[in-house]
């Protein structure tokens, strides 16, 4: 497993967002960072479905969340910036 290109293209390496979680050889740490890559992208598209661009990035969202969710990742408000893409 490639953690460099999972941290810059996580679709890249892993089919969903479960298969991040259960992926025995990352930290718990290295598994967050690139769920946290992950729903920047997503948060991405949904500005992009905002802007009448074309994509539904919520399904793929709410996975992705869920998944930082069963990692006991919680997101710290006064460490994120105040963009609807959230902070990576």
């Amino acid at each position: 497993m490639d953690l460099k290109k999972a941290l810059v293209d996580p679709a890249a390496v892993f089919t969903t967002p479960d298969e991040v979680v259960t992926a025995g050889e990352l930290s718990t740490d290295d598994r967050i960072r690139i769920l946290r890559r992950w729903e920047y992208d997503a948060r991405e598209l949904t500005v992009a479905d905002d802007e009448n661009m074309p994509g539904d990035s919520t399904p793929l969202l709410d996975q992705v969340l869920a998944a930082l969710n069963r990692l006991g990742y919680s997101p710290d408000p006064d460490q994120e910036p105040p963009t609807k893409q959230g902070g990576v």
